[in-house]
């Protein structure tokens, strides 16, 4: 388990960035995190890569380099989001050491939890397998999801941005970047059933899957609750939440605002 920890060290340090703003432990710091856990990967397991555990790495490396970047050039350079967003997110000004270092262990060891059945390959000596394979189409496909919502947003608002986005992809389901998300990480979960040795890499890898997948939802409660009170008023929007899912295509879930446990 030296890897698991090595790889615990380089998100924490990674996520660090949150000390400069709480929101960055769980955004910024996110991605890049994992962006770095997949280059420190090919770097201490280099002699025993597979094609499988290559793409894989790479595919965190696209990730949070996407993600990251993102995050960061919308928090640096957008003025019109951070003003957006003043009100709604917590400048954490006033928050405790104690409670930063909790939100930054805990997120870093999320991270690592979520990468974990890549991780867990090379600790265990595995190379790939067919539901490895299996697993990186899905996370593939997942990642080619989220991308294509976030431009397809951007350029939305570009045209109307007082308006809702209900366009491309968003007509299929109103959070398709958090559900490409969910599918790049159980893409990675998936690839891993094979290989888990042990009760305690099953615990590790279900604590990164199901976290994740819990703030996505929780995630999908604070839009819709911002969205509802923007456009609520609004008859199409009405119409379109009420006919859209909020986070999986055909499943007929459409709000979350009554689950006040999603937190996140």
């Amino acid at each position: 388990m030296l890897l698991f920890l090595a790889m615990l060290l380089v998100a924490l340090v990674f996520s660090s960035v949150g000390f400069k703003k709480y929101v960055w432990f769980i955004s910024i710091g996110y991605g890049f995190s994992v962006a770095a856990i997949g280059v420190a990967l090919l770097i201490a397991g280099r002699e025993q890569l597979s094609a499988g555990t290559v793409y894989a790495c790479i595919l965190f490396i696209a990730y949070g380099l996407r993600l990251g970047g993102y995050l960061a050039f919308r928090e640096l350079r957008s003025s019109s989001y951070n003003s957006k967003m003043k009100n709604e997110i917590k400048s954490g000004d006033s928050m405790s050491m104690v409670a930063k270092c909790a939100i930054w262990i805990s997120a870093a060891l999320l991270y690592v939890c979520e990468t974990s059945p890549v991780i867990f390959r090379f600790v265990n000596g595995s190379g790939t397998d067919a539901l490895l394979v299996v697993g990186l189409v899905i996370s593939t496909v997942g990642l080619i999801v989220e991308t294509v919502a976030d431009l397809q947003k951007n350029a939305a608002k570009k045209v109307n941005p007082r308006r809702f986005v209900d366009t491309g992809l968003f007509r299929i389901v109103r959070c398709p970047n958090y559900f490409g998300e969910m599918l790049f990480w159980t893409g990675m979960f998936v690839g891993g059933i094979t290989i888990y040795a042990g009760p305690l890499q099953w615990i590790a890898a279900l604590i990164g899957y199901i976290g994740i997948v819990y703030v996505m939802f929780g995630g999908a409660r604070r839009l819709e609750i911002r969205q509802n009170k923007s456009y609520g008023k609004d008859p199409e929007y009405r119409r379109y939440v009420t006919t859209t899912p909020i986070m999986i295509p055909l499943v007929p879930l459409y709000s979350v605002e009554k689950y006040k446990w999603l937190v996140a």
